[in-house]
């Protein structure tokens, strides 16, 4: 009898164990299903709705985009996210994350069951249960990961449930592009495509085999996978990563192996808006988009306006990312040699005023002065941080930590130092700047734009943003102007003989009598050989016959924005102009007397692909085709037997080997037809160049910041020695890439010519020696 109550008491205590867990159980149940609820509905914040899902809020950096497909740059502000579709990820990309991240994603629809239950029952210590559907929404939905638990297991709660809406909203392919696309692999390499040419400088489709494992293997914490501080580390990982695709079947022991071998073969390329190509020319476009995005006629569907820095914009540039980059190279392989000569005159020894010449003590502390009120450190003292003049003024004397420019076996670098910012901003006073722009006449596209050497270090754009005097550049303006209201001749003799305009004659209030750079005068000369010697008294009679507000007229029409005074000494080229005004001008004499507004942007795109704007092309009649054509020909006449003969002669060989070496690439030997012309102003502060064939047109100018600092003598300060070589470097290597097709041919000439342009049966004339470098190719000033 007891041990039947015994019994009996027994099955009760089991039955009662039995109706407790499956109320806890249920209860348990439930509550997990009241929790997902609950959170599908918002209670432990706000959750993504259908429409979020489909336009998930990213920020996606402006993609720059050079004529030939290449990416120029970006404009972002803190994501350099630019995103790639499913078929642009080579497969073994694809393996590797989902052999190291979630074997089963093809499997499951959000959740991997299997890998939850074993994380629960392992405590996480088995390998985590997150899929890839789960670490997207991760990325995508949670801002800020939660320190506490408790509020990390809502966190959680809410992933799952946006991963399997995420599951029902996209592919599997759509998927894994968008997590590809999130992932912040540091370094401003945010998504998939930054990573692969930041780190490996190529684009996804490039990506070899171990790169694609060494990026999968950041997944696992980017922070601490960091490549550029942790590459012992980053090869580890990337080998389990290897690992784990041969675990799975997707490569061979053998192959997995040989790979885990190797190194990781960093070619570590940043992304930053003062690095990489084209930098002075994005920083224009910057501004370009800004006034774009301004303008209320452009606008989003909701009205607002784009931002270039997270909306994701395609620009679609007319640059040229294979001849951008030979004219940047032109210009690190002229310049380092240009400015050690330009050192070598101005040592302490040779030159106690160094960088300067003719200033005296005090004119020296004026410029300094003046250039330290104009300086940013000035503007960022005064406007925000408050300071007064004395204290700002009284910084520049006090020694600080600088990093400063040096070229260093030709190619830029840096040098961290101690010094005083006065005498840092006389240091970057001694270099030589350059500016220079390519253009194809006919569409008006510039296919080049160096702004100057470095743009970490000088960030002033000579092209469009900076004007200097502009020398004989100007004068084919003049010849041109003669040739269109004279119907003058390359072929016309005029003396060279010393001439004056006479005091109050287009307003000018003295006489003036410019003088030849050479101070030698007789005989007579043809317009051809005038303008190949850069003779002073010729053009001087050329613009009193035409006048100066003619000239002034077509410049205007030749699109020179500037002010021009209309005074006789402006043929002589005392005006400051940019190389993109003088570009556009010389433009119109290739293009048949038309010109064309330069083109820097054909379209934009918004992320979608939709386009925003198109440009449309601005041309005007200016010339005849016969005008344009004469001077033309008067241009070839510069490199034939002028100023710009170098281009096609072997002379310099007889001067000392000094002097060549800073000819860079000298000879140049061009059998093809060149129109050209130099110019050097005054005490050699500037040179210029500026050279056409049929279907290109560059010009190219150098100098330093000031006026006063430049060469002692004209034998290296001359547009020929300073600008030209850049030039000729430049088209060297855009003839050598025969798919630019950069014409060799004659320029057109137009039908029915009246003008005599053959000068070979006309009477004698005074011929310069061609070969002497010593003889400048402008004049005095004076």
């Amino acid at each position: 009898m007891a041990n039947s109550k015994k019994a009996k008491k027994a099955v009760l205590d089991f039955s009662n164990h039995i109706r407790w867990f499956w109320v806890l159980f249920l209860v348990g149940t439930l509550s997990v299903i009241l929790i997902f609820l609950l959170a599908s509905w918002g209670a432990f914040g706000e959750m993504p709705d259908h429409t979020v899902l489909e336009n998930p809020k990213t920020n996606l950096a402006t993609e720059i985009i050079s004529s030939d497909g290449v990416t120029l740059g970006k404009f972002y502000f803190n994501d350099n996210r630019t995103p790639v579709d499913y078929d642009e990820l080579p497969q073994h990309l694809i393996d590797a994350l989902i052999a190291t991240e979630d074997a089963r994603f093809h499997g499951h629809a959000g959740i991997d069951a299997r890998g939850t239950l074993r994380a629960i029952f392992k405590m996480g210590r088995g390998g985590g249960a997150s899929t890839i559907s789960q670490q997207l929404a991760k990325q995508l939905f949670t801002k800020q990961v939660s320190d506490s638990k408790f509020e990390r297991g809502f966190q959680k709660v809410k992933e799952w449930i946006i991963a399997t809406r995420l599951e029902r909203q996209y592919t599997k392919e759509e998927i894994i592009a968008q997590y590809f696309n999130i992932y912040d692999f540091l370094n401003n390499a945010d998504g998939i495509r930054s990573a692969s040419r930041i780190y490996f400088g190529k684009e996804p489709s490039e990506l070899e085999l171990k790169e694609s494992a060494m990026l999968v293997g950041m997944f696992k914490n980017s922070a601490l996978y960091n490549p550029r501080r942790n590459p012992v580390g980053v090869k580890n990982r990337r080998n389990v990563v290897l690992g784990q695709m041969e675990k799975y079947g997707y490569i061979s022991e053998k192959l997995k192996d040989s790979l885990q071998e190797t190194e990781l073969d960093l070619r570590y390329t940043p992304e930053s808006h003062r690095e990489g190509i084209a930098t002075y020319f994005r920083e224009y476009l910057r501004d370009f988009m800004k006034k774009w995005t301004n303008d209320e006629t452009n606008r989003k569907p909701d009205g607002t306006k784009y931002n270039i820095n997270s909306d994701g914009l395609k620009v679609y540039t007319t640059i040229d990312s294979r001849m951008q980059q030979y004219a940047e190279d032109a210009v690190q392989q002229h310049m380092p040699r240009l400015q050690a000569e330009f050192f070598h005159q101005n040592t302490p020894k040779r030159n106690p005023t160094a960088p300067f010449l003719e200033l005296t003590t005090g004119a020296i502390d004026t410029l300094m002065w003046r250039s330290m009120r104009q300086s940013e450190r000035w503007r960022h003292m005064k406007y925000d941080l408050k300071k007064s003049d004395k204290e700002i003024e009284g910084s520049f004397y006090k020694p600080v930590q600088v990093s400063i420019f040096k070229w260093k076996e030709g190619k830029p670098s840096e040098i961290d130092t101690i010094m005083k910012p006065i005498d840092s901003m006389r240091y970057y006073k001694s270099f030589l700047r350059t500016g220079m722009m390519s253009m194809d006449p006919q569409t008006g596209h510039v296919k080049a734009w160096v702004g100057g050497m470095n743009y970490r270090h000088f960030q002033y754009d000579m092209v469009k943003q900076g004007k200097r005097q502009i020398g004989s550049t100007f004068k084919p303006l003049v010849y041109a102007a003669a040739i269109d209201q004279l119907h003058a001749s390359p072929c016309d003799e005029y003396p060279d003989t010393p001439f004056c305009i006479e005091a109050g004659k287009y307003g000018n209030p003295e006489e003036w009598c410019p003088k030849n750079s050479s101070h030698e005068y007789g005989g007579t000369r043809t317009l051809k050989n005038a303008l190949a010697n850069s003779v002073n008294t010729v053009t001087a009679r050329l613009i009193d016959k035409v006048g100066p507000e003619t000239v002034v007229d077509l410049a205007k029409k030749l699109g020179v924005e500037s002010d021009l005074l209309p005074v006789p000494s402006i043929a002589l080229g005392t005006p400051d102009l940019s190389v993109y005004e003088m570009v556009g001008a010389y433009s119109t004499f290739a293009n048949q007397g038309v010109y064309t507004k330069p083109v820097m942007v054909t379209s934009i795109q918004d992320k979608n692909g939709t386009i925003l704007y198109q440009f449309s092309p601005e041309t005007k009649d200016v010339l005849s085709e016969e005008t344009a054509y004469v001077t033309v020909k008067l241009l070839e006449g510069v490199t034939q037997y002028g100023s710009g003969a170098r281009l096609r002669t072997k002379g310099a060989d007889a001067y000392r080997a000094d002097y060549r070496e800073i000819i860079t690439g000298y000879p140049y030997e061009f059998t093809n037809p060149i129109a050209g012309k130099t110019g050097t102003t005054q005490n050699q502060s500037d040179g210029w160049f500026m050279g056409m064939v049929p279907n290109l047109v560059t010009g190219v100018w150098v100098g330093a910041e000031d006026r006063a600092a430049h060469f002692a003598s004209i034998t290296y300060g001359q547009g020929a020695a300073m600008a030209l070589p850049i030039w000729a470097l430049y088209m060297k290597s855009c003839y050598a890439n025969e798919s630019l097709a950069i014409s060799k041919e004659e320029f057109e000439e137009p039908e029915g010519l009246s003008i005599n342009v053959d000068c070979s049966k006309v009477g004698t004339t005074v011929i310069d020696d061609a070969e002497d470098e010593e003889i400048p190719d402008d004049l005095d000033f004076n």
